[in-house]
């Protein structure tokens, strides 16, 4: 785990406590170390069904106690996905009485559901109508969760969109007592789950009663595995202590359905998504356990739309720290001040300012009112400002150390007065110009180098004239042209420090307008994968509505095929709207956008019409990949 240190043993993340859920802070403080991705299976199922079992096959250790109340966590090196960490919660059993709350069961499932990006259902013997009836959990969900946060006129709909963000189900039986044949022949285990959820003909009410739990399964759950386990032993010593006994010492073939259930779940379980494509990370789905249990204790229901928004706030903030801290990083690595030039060290900052907005672009999202990048584009404007002044002063005082030492020789002549004789006005301006020579040949002075120079000089300037005044072999006339020459020369020198100065400003402007640049392009493509990830989730759903729409035409189910017809065709018409406004919705956030970060940037890009020169440029560059349809 990233940043964080290896739980040798489970913890209770959520606590069931007198109808009220409460989560643990000591599982949050594990939850926010951890900065990789997470994948998160999740076991539930009626109790005493040998759930924590499987879980500590899957942690690899004996560890998980039988009796689980609430929802408890381990988190693991993930065995064979790099870079992820294994996060593993079981529930609570299922249906049992003494808890005295039913209700409190229903939101153990849900809550199991919306935090795992796989979920295993654990049952014993068979799929019969009794197990499908003591999962009446899944039918519940529908009225459990919302994925929209404004109301709308049939809350039912929402459940059409539960297949975009819902886990992989997996369904492991234990003990299981039949079998695997239809109609006398072999089948797999997948078969005869699938065959297990068709639906069965019939209008009466106990009949639709036990179609719903097939239904919502096939229709709520992206992909849907069955695993079968035989009777781990004939001991029934060990059978009462499962936690206990170590793997040798149960049946062969026990053995090997448990290495092949544990080897699909480290293969096939991803990093836990929300809609979009957005990864969750272990500090992430802290964000979200405290949101859906905020929810639930505040007597409504867990909405996907508000825990994206509470995470997006989250993870939009640590990506500002994260992409200034690596500008401020490469910054202070690259940098060797001072730079010989204003244009080489914000050239600098140019590479490492759009290094930083990738970093952003990769870690935020949902950054609708682009509140976030505007504080990343102010931030990085301020630390490009200390450089700028570091760099300067580092000049400043480099200059001034060597044009001391420069300027040593001439100080003490005239301190010693050897200027005040016949000619001395000659003598000085050799020794003037001597210093201005060689300070020109010291290397790597900077940006301060002319303007040291030029205070130094006028520093002289009343010296050099009364040198001058003091001078007896010139005469009057000399002395004026003397003095008109050194005035000349100041003036010279006064344009050429203002010409440099102006050209600073420019190259100051044009990094900017880079800056503004960069950000409106990198924007852009963000916006566009986004849109394509959108896509696909939508193509994806749509795949999963059209497989179950045929499925219902050839089970014989006309009104459910009508149903998941209507639903499917509607899905159509949102991918054709996602297609064909795709540009134009672009160019629209992008000039949203553009008049955002305008703000941002000081000098004359703190005013919007100033800016639309640039905007103009900008928009023009856009067009050219974007084009409205």
């Amino acid at each position: 785990m990233a940043s964080g240190s290896i739980m040798t043993a489970p913890i209770c993340l959520v606590e069931n406590r007198k109808k009220q859920f409460t989560v643990n802070p000591e599982a949050l403080r594990i939850l926010e170390k951890i900065s990789e991705p997470v994948v998160v299976v999740a076991i539930a199922g009626l109790y005493r069904t040998g759930k924590s079992y499987l879980m500590n096959r899957l942690a690899g250790q004996n560890r998980v106690q039988s009796e689980t109340k609430g929802i408890w966590m381990w988190c693991v090196p993930h065995p064979s996905k790099p870079k992820h960490t294994l996060v593993l919660l079981d529930t609570e059993g299922l249906g049992d009485m003494e808890k005295g709350d039913p209700k409190n069961d229903c939101w153990i499932f849900t809550l199991a559901v919306l935090l795992s990006s796989m979920f295993v259902y654990n049952s014993f013997g068979t799929i019969n109508h009794q197990a499908l009836e003591q999962l009446h959990y899944v039918t519940e969900l529908a009225d459990l969760i919302r994925t929209k946060s404004s109301p709308r006129s049939d809350e039912r709909n929402d459940s059409a969109e539960f297949v975009s963000f819902f886990p992989d189900f997996v369904w492991a039986v234990r003990d299981f007592t039949l079998e695997l044949e239809l109609h006398g022949h072999p089948i797999t285990e997948d078969e005869y789950l699938e065959n297990a959820l068709k639906l069965i003909k019939g209008d009466d009410t106990q009949t639709q009663m036990s179609n719903l739990p097939r239904e919502c399964i096939r229709k709520f759950f992206p992909k849907q595995k069955y695993f079968v386990f035989d009777q781990p032993t004939s001991d029934k010593k060990l059978l009462h202590h499962m936690e206990e006994v170590s793997e040798n010492q149960l049946d062969l073939n026990f053995q090997e359905q448990s290495r092949k259930f544990c080897s699909y779940i480290f293969t096939h379980a991803e990093a836990k998504t929300l809609r979009e494509g957005i990864t969750v990370t272990g500090h992430g789905l802290g964000t979200l356990v405290l949101t859906y249990v905020d929810a639930i204790n505040s007597g409504s229901v867990p909405c996907l739309e508000n825990a994206v928004t509470t995470l997006a706030q989250l993870k939009n903030s640590e990506a500002v720290r994260k992409a200034a801290d690596h500008y401020s990083q490469q910054m202070a690595q690259r940098v060797q001040f001072p730079t010989n030039t204003l244009q080489e060290l914000l050239d600098l900052h140019t590479a490492c300012e759009r290094e930083a907005i990738a970093v952003f672009m990769e870690h935020s999202f949902k950054d609708d009112q682009r509140e976030f990048q505007k504080k990343l584009v102010e931030t990085t404007e301020k630390e490009k400002e200390n450089f700028l002044l570091q760099n300067e002063d580092a000049s400043l005082k480099y200059c001034q150390a060597e044009l001391r030492k420069i300027s040593e020789s001439l100080m003490e002549s005239i301190s010693r007065g050897r200027f005040s004789v016949p000619g001395g006005h000659s003598l000085y301006l050799e020794a003037k110009n001597k210093i201005e020579q060689d300070y020109d040949l010291v290397p790597g002075k900077g940006v301060k180098a002319k303007e040291v120079l030029q205070s130094f000089l006028k520093s002289q300037a009343p010296i050099e004239e009364s040198i001058l005044q003091a001078d007896k072999a010139l005469t009057d006339e000399e002395k004026a042209i003397a003095a008109e020459q050194s005035k000349k020369e100041a003036a010279e020198q006064e344009q050429e420090l203002l010409k440099q100065k102006e050209k600073e400003q420019q190259e100051i402007t044009e990094a900017q307008e880079k800056s503004f640049n960069e950000n409106i392009l990198q924007l852009k493509e963000k916006m566009e994968r986004e849109k394509d990830e959108l896509l696909r989730e939508q193509e994806k759903m749509l795949d999963h509505k059209l497989k179950m729409q045929e499925e219902l035409l050839t089970e014989g189910f006309q009104k459910k095929y009508e149903e998941m017809k209507k639903e499917a065709n509607n899905l159509r018409e949102a991918i054709q709207q996602t297609r064909s406004k795709r540009s134009t919705a672009i160019v629209h956030s992008l000039l949203e956008a553009c008049s955002v970060l305008t703000r941002a940037l000081p000098g004359p890009y703190s005013v919007i019409d100033t800016g639309l020169t640039v905007l103009g440029t900008v928009m023009n560059t856009l067009f050219d990949g974007c084009c409205i349809q």
